[in-house]
């Protein structure tokens, strides 16, 4: 539509005149919004401004690269100039909001809250936010009892739960700590947002001088969340004193929520983000869900940036960091980034964990030990840590696979059939294991074949048992299996090698080449080299898959 507008308004673009001009950088602007580049499109986006203001589209343009940029002087600009044409977008409310809260301007800010009409109640965006930015703003204009706006949102029959303990905050934001530790503790922590909420309230109570029942709030924090650690759970529970640092809170979970759902959209998390930056960048949740708002909208670099300065960060930040290097192929230096975060303070199973993977990514076998062995030293014995105790024998077992110790990787996998003797992802990967070095191959048959049973639709499942059949003769019922496993993962490159060297053992040679061929699209240097021999030579002992 703008560019219509301009080649209608601009005849003569090749005579270099500014219709031209402002032409060119339309095209520049495209170009970096196709890259992921908001800043340049919003400087592209800026010099058709200044030659053709009056543009339709062009301002809500603006704004949403300003915000993808983080521009708030330009979203703000753009946000205005829409708000006075009448354009009552939801994002320029929100941007107009915010900044109005930044210069402690209550008044305004109260007008633009209002300045979108929802009679009908229908607009569920702004549900989401209205009553909290309702009480945030009366605790700056000291208002009296603030928290109404957020208590009537969260009903009074069976109240949200993450909406009562908001509520809680602003009491006690607005001096009243004591009601506020009277309604957390009448609040049942339900639900993953409640818990974040609960956290951010106990630190608050703390800070307030309420520390009994802060300390009884984060008991039932732990209680709700039963064992699991969730990441955002893991960052400094801060206090909030300000209106601005609260109302940043829940944005900054919102946003976090929604980055995390999944095909969601990614444009309504990020303008959830940057509207929590812009009221409090010390926020360490704050930061978080800009990190992965960031990362979900295409803009990698941003959100490492944010990850990138010398300040002290909460270990799950640091961890989060080095699965960016990881990801970007430094998995060097991702190791030691995570071992660091991994080793600090009291060691977080999950983060451990997460050092595992990144450590195994590296080929770094010494330290997916050592992640291991602080892994094992976090179990206890119930239910859930025994089945993590056998799935860490299989993980140590198959690193010292790796270095072709069989000797020393059979105790551990007999330990975690022990464990768990009828968990199908044991008993297919000792089975395998086994079956693959021709070792105990009646036994191994048999634990393979218990897996299947188990699990007859899991493709690695499935392939294990075909492959297990092929090395033992039974060529047509391995081909059945391995067809079966390859529509259930076409992409495995593993399981379309073997599944071609059945053809090819069965007398289907064109179909064995023509497999070996997709193979070979899938397959990473050693299995592409093997491939191409058996494309040019056939199958033979040597090249047989292993």
């Amino acid at each position: 539509m703008i560019a219509a507008a301009l080649a209608a308004a601009a005849p003569a673009q090749a005579t270099g005149t500014d219709g031209g001009s402002a032409l060119d950088a339309l095209a520049r602007a495209r170009l970096a919004e196709e890259a992921g580049d908001p800043a340049a499109a919003l400087s592209a986006l800026t010099t058709v401004a200044s030659e053709a203001p009056g543009l339709p589209g062009l301002r809500g343009r603006m704004l949403e690269q300003a915000i993808q940029a983080g521009d708030l002087p330009a979203a703000r600009n753009a946000a205005v100039q829409l708000w006075m044409a009448g354009d009552y977008r939801f994002d320029a409310q929100l941007v107009l909001v915010v900044d109005a809260m930044r210069r402690s301007d209550w008044k305004g800010a109260r007008d633009y809250l209002g300045g979108r009409s929802d009679k009908a109640g229908r607009d569920a965006i702004a549900q989401l936010i209205q009553p909290a930015f309702n009480s945030w703003i009366d605790v700056g204009a000291r208002e009296a009892a603030p928290e109404r706006h957020i208590v009537a949102a969260a009903g009074r029959g069976r109240p949200e739960p993450a909406l009562a303990l908001e509520a809680a905050i602003v009491q006690t934001v607005a001096k009243r700590p004591a009601e506020a530790a009277t309604l957390a503790t009448s609040t049942v922590l339900t639900d993953r947002t409640s818990q974040l909420v609960a956290l951010r309230l106990a630190a608050t109570l703390d800070a307030a001088g309420q520390a009994d029942a802060a300390k009884a709030l984060r008991g039932r924090i732990a209680l709700a969340a039963g064992g699991r650690e969730d990441p955002v759970l893991l960052l400094s529970d801060q206090p909030i004193s300000t209106p601005r640092g609260g109302m940043a809170h829940w944005l900054g979970i919102l946003a976090d929520g929604l980055a995390r759902t999944p095909n969601g959209s990614a444009k309504l998390p990020l303008l959830f983000a940057r509207a929590a930056w812009w009221l409090d960048d010390k926020d360490w949740t704050v930061r978080s869900a800009l990190i992965e708002s960031l990362d979900r909208n295409g803009q990698r670099g941003d959100a490492m940036a944010l990850l990138a300065g010398k300040e002290p960060m909460p270990p799950v930040l640091q961890m989060r960091r080095a699965e960016f290097l990881a990801d970007a192929g430094d998995l060097a230096g991702a190791a030691k980034d995570a071992e660091v975060a991994a080793g600090s303070g009291a060691p977080a199973r999950s983060l451990l964990v997460r050092f595992a993977d990144i450590a195994r990514r590296g080929g770094d076998r010494a330290a997916a030990a050592r992640a291991y062995a602080g892994i094992e030293a976090t179990l206890g014995d119930d239910a859930t840590d025994k089945a993590l105790r056998g799935s860490l024998l299989i993980a140590r077992a198959e690193l010292l696979l790796q270095s072709n110790d069989w000797e020393a990787a059979k105790p551990l996998m007999d330990q975690a059939l022990t464990i768990l003797p009828d968990d199908p992802t044991v008993l297919n990967f000792a089975g395998y294991s086994a079956i693959e070095r021709r070792k105990d191959v009646k036994q191994s048959l048999g634990r393979i074949e218990a897996a299947w049973n188990a699990e007859p639709q899991s493709a690695s499942i499935t392939d294990s048992l075909g492959w297990a059949y092929f090395l033992t003769g039974r060529t047509d019922e391995a081909v059945s299996l391995l067809e079966k496993a390859q529509r259930g993962d076409p992409n495995n490159a593993v399981i379309v090698e073997h599944l071609g060297d059945a053809y090819w053992q069965a007398g289907h040679k064109f179909q064995a080449r023509y497999t070996w061929r997709a193979a070979a699209l899938l397959a990473e240097a050693d299995m592409a080299t093997r491939i191409e021999a058996k494309l040019r030579d056939g199958m033979t002992q040597a090249t047989m898959a292993p």
